[in-house]
């Protein structure tokens, strides 16, 4: 099997490679510098890429939190944690990603978004027979948990659709894994 080479780029090329990049989808400055890192010839190279592209407006941290979120808000309908973890996972700041959801969510009713959620996912179920065990409970929590709800909100959500709301009184939510 032959072994593919990889081209070290310089700063031209590094630029070029980088807006070709931007040309697919929106990046934050950690994933296209970590990217640009593999093909590069220097690491200084890449510094230098970076901030010509920010001064171009080409890469914005803030921008691309913004759009990021508003689009996991009106698009998959996701919860505040989920929207965090996702930006982190994009090398988004922590702050920077905080602060920004903060703002995204700040006029959203969690609540009614679980509500939506639940229903969405759980269209095809007969409304009497949602949630009718422990079991079933406990996977929706889970369903609703990664969804990136908060537990206060999941479980008042919960006893509005569950056929026996008074199980939830004393529901105590599954430990995640590696906890």
């Amino acid at each position: 099997m032959e072994e593919r080479k990889v081209r070290h780029l310089d700063r031209e090329g590094l630029w070029t490679y980088a807006l070709r990049v931007l040309g697919g989808r929106a990046h934050s400055t950690g994933e296209l510098r970590q990217k640009m890192l593999r093909r590069a010839a220097t690491a200084a190279d890449v510094d230098a890429v970076v901030a010509r592209l920010k001064d171009a407006g080409y890469l914005d941290d803030r921008r691309f939190a913004e759009g990021f979120a508003a689009s996991r808000l009106s698009g998959e309908r996701f919860g505040r944690t989920r929207v965090i973890h996702d930006l982190r996972q994009h090398r988004v700041a922590p702050a920077l990603a905080e602060s920004t959801v903060r703002k995204v969510y700040q006029d959203v009713d969690e609540e009614a978004l679980i509500e939506d959620w639940i229903r969405r996912k759980y269209r095809s179920a007969t409304r009497q027979g949602l949630f009718a065990d422990r079991k079933d409970m406990a996977s929706a929590y889970g369903r609703l948990a990664r969804a990136g709800f908060r537990t206060g909100e999941i479980v008042k959500v919960l006893k509005r659709f569950a056929k026996y709301p008074e199980m939830l009184d004393d529901f105590e939510p599954p430990e995640e894994a590696g906890e």
